[in-house]
């Protein structure tokens, strides 16, 4: 929704063309009044009186609230419903959270899909009353888009913790088409996104839970020498073998920290990244440039190597991809697997709870919980040793793994 300075935005749907209004935020909504008590002192199942805490702003919801579909915190008090109930919101407000612990601060979202509900804006939130019409969606989008929120950015205050206030927010200009219907079909157009952005997130975390539970379920769990279920065709019990004995150690960073750069090519891989089947590079912020890469680092990752945490998130693994030219941080691992073990079912191995808890076993309590490697290789697992099952598990859970990152 970005717009230039004749007020019109660079994408536009067919057949409109004039300038968009431009307005303060103070003259185009009513201030409501907030419930300033948290929700823990609030929440009651048998309640009445729904209430939009501050946290459901900024994690729970997307731009637009269907309070139709939504479940929401309780009040139940009766004082409550009197003293608020010229505050109630209607379908159409907008409430914007002015205090968090990250850049979440001024994300709002729309009130739709009311109809006999009863709901306040909670504590940490400044709830808003368009004084004209606008159609539903548009204001949930336009409020959390870049285009406007690079006016709140000089507002905020605070280190830790940063606000906004009432006030600053209200002087900011808002910027919409005066036609209803441009309103109506740009709301329309990022609902539907919400909607199959919903539709994925449901299908990958469907994803999840099947593969947590084949992980649990296709390895042998800790004291036993068979998985639960198994392919057919393969009875044979699994064998104990210390990690040392299927993998080798083959990049450890430790103690060395290359120069970083700016203009940099080589991704710095950290804990952030780990978790799927592949590192994700979208979660890397730091690169290394081409002399570091050469001559700051003890050795390099290779296609199919385990990468493995060490330090804060204990046991994260990832299996390293054909991208050879990046690096790993101190806090990871890289384990290569010997020969008669394959890499994608190492990776597999690594990933199930029992064996995560096995390298917690061995961590050590400091600021950062952390694992000797030297104690991690002598870590028992059991391992089949029939490369047919090792293939099957591995290409399984990596398909799956894809299908995952798909969605």
């Amino acid at each position: 929704m970005s717009t230039n300075k004749s007020n019109k935005p660079e994408l536009r749907f067919k057949g409109f063309s004039d300038d968009w209004e431009q307005r303060k935020v103070g003259d185009c909504f009513l201030s409501l009044q907030n419930n300033t008590l948290s929700r823990a002192e609030l929440s009651d199942e048998n309640g009445t009186v729904m209430n939009v805490h501050y946290g459901d702003v900024l994690t729970k919801f997307s731009e637009c609230l269907d309070v139709s579909k939504d479940r929401l915190p309780f009040i139940k008090k009766q004082f409550f419903m009197d003293k608020f109930k010229t505050s109630y919101l209607k379908n159409g407000d907008v409430i914007v959270s002015d205090t968090a612990e990250d850049e979440t601060v001024g994300k709002c979202i729309e009130i739709i899909g009311m109809t006999n509900q009863k709901v306040l804006s909670g504590l940490h939130t400044i709830p808003l009353r368009p004084k004209e019409q606008f159609a539903t969606g548009y204001l949930g989008f336009y409020l959390n888009s870049s285009a406007y929120h690079r006016q709140l950015k000089p507002l905020m205050q605070g280190i830790k913790v940063t606000s906004i206030s009432k006030s600053a927010m209200l002087d900011t200009v808002i910027k919409y088409p005066s036609d209803i219907w441009e309103q109506t079909l740009i709301g329309q157009y990022f609902m539907s996104l919400d909607n199959l952005i919903t539709l994925h997130q449901r299908k990958c975390d469907n994803l999840k839970i099947i593969k947590k539970s084949m992980l649990d379920n296709l390895f042998p769990k800790i004291g036993e020498k068979v998985p639960k279920w198994r392919f057919k065709g393969f009875n044979n019990d699994w064998e104990q073998r210390k990690l040392s004995d299927f993998a080798i150690k083959a990049v450890d960073n430790r103690g060395k920290t290359p120069p970083l750069s700016e203009e940099g090519t080589h991704p710095l891989i950290e804990v952030a990244a780990l978790g799927n089947g592949h590192p994700d590079y979208s979660k890397v912020e730091k690169y290394l440039d081409d002399y570091s890469f050469r001559h700051n680092l003890r050795d390099y990752i290779k296609e199919g190597d385990i990468l493995f945490s060490t330090v804060g998130s204990i046991g994260l693994v990832s299996l390293m991809d054909s991208h050879e030219n990046a690096a790993i941080a101190q806090n990871i691992v890289a384990f290569r697997a010997k020969q008669g073990y394959l890499p994608k079912f190492l990776y597999s191995l690594f990933s199930t709870a029992e064996n995560q808890e096995r390298a917690n076993r061995i961590v050590m309590g400091a600021v950062q919980p952390s694992i000797k490697v030297s104690q991690l290789v002598d870590v028992e697992y059991y391992v089949t040793n029939n490369i047919k099952e090792q293939r099957m598990l591995g290409e399984m859970f990596y398909n799956l793994d894809n299908l995952i990152t798909l969605h």
